[in-house]
């Protein structure tokens, strides 16, 4: 069972004058495989379309439920906060956010009875000045300014994936992973042991070759100690270790066998 708070109920995906009927089912996926699903469509030159049918690739339930209004107005009318996706403009000032800050303050002002709004413009054009004074802020994507065209499902994908990774982190749950399980990070006393098994190993196999062991052994340690170890990779490391140790010995018990 998905034990992952769902803003879905209280985000919502606005789309403005959107022209690709393929672009709209493309934003239905990116945001259902987020969990979200709340999308409003402000004007859609074309739609419904079979194109957005395809590109939504499964996401049906996001486009049939899709709400078609007339403006921007209509569709943001009830929400506390709405923030428009745009590129950087002198033509309205509004305060500029990263998508993670802007997913941030978007879960702050979401609630019940308190929906939210996410705004992406059109395709060529973007938002229209009367529209962008009706956000209260912008977010900005920092995409590379010699080549900032973004599509429009691309930056869907963008800002409701900080969404995601948001509600993930407030709820403690991992944001990386495919098992959804956090193994605990490996105690001062596993990595000694850890540590001290790994200066036997290099002793058993003449790694110093007669030199100080003592810097190699300080230089492994930074390492090994920049990785943030957990419990389960100390246990590999040591699995390993135990090999060489063995293999040290057969060897040392046999003579060479190159």
């Amino acid at each position: 069972m998905n034990t992952v708070p769902q803003p879905a109920a209280d985000v919502r995906i606005v789309l403005v004058g959107t022209s690709h009927p393929g672009n709209i089912g493309s934003a239905a996926r990116a945001i259902r495989t987020m969990g979200l699903e709340r999308l409003v469509l402000v004007a859609p030159e074309r739609f419904p379309h079979p194109d957005a049918v395809a590109m939504a690739a499964g996401a049906d339930d996001v486009l049939a439920a899709a709400t078609i209004v007339g403006n921007l107005a209509e569709a943001v009318a009830d929400c506390a906060l709405v923030l428009g996706c745009t590129a950087r403009s002198r033509r309205i000032q509004l305060e500029e956010l990263s998508p993670r800050a802007g997913a941030a303050r978007l879960l702050d002002a979401a609630g019940p009875g308190a929906p939210v709004a996410l705004v992406f413009g059109r395709e060529r054009t973007g938002l229209e000045n009367h529209e962008l004074q009706l956000c209260h802020a912008a977010v900005h994507i920092p995409a590379n300014p010699d080549y900032s065209s973004l599509n429009l499902a691309a930056a869907v994908q963008v800002l409701a994936y900080e969404l995601r990774v948001a509600t993930l982190e407030r709820a403690g749950l991992p944001t990386g992973g495919s098992d959804g399980h956090r193994e605990a990070p490996a105690s001062h006393a596993q990595l000694e042991g850890f540590f001290d098994q790994l200066g036997d190993t290099l002793e058993a196999i003449d790694f110093h070759k007669g030199r100080a062991p003592e810097s190699a052994l300080r230089k492994l340690r930074r390492i090994f100690l920049r990785c943030g170890l957990d419990e389960r990779e100390v246990r590999l490391l040591r699995g390993v270790l135990a090999d060489a140790q063995r293999m040290a010995r057969l060897a040392g018990g046999h003579g060479d066998t190159r």
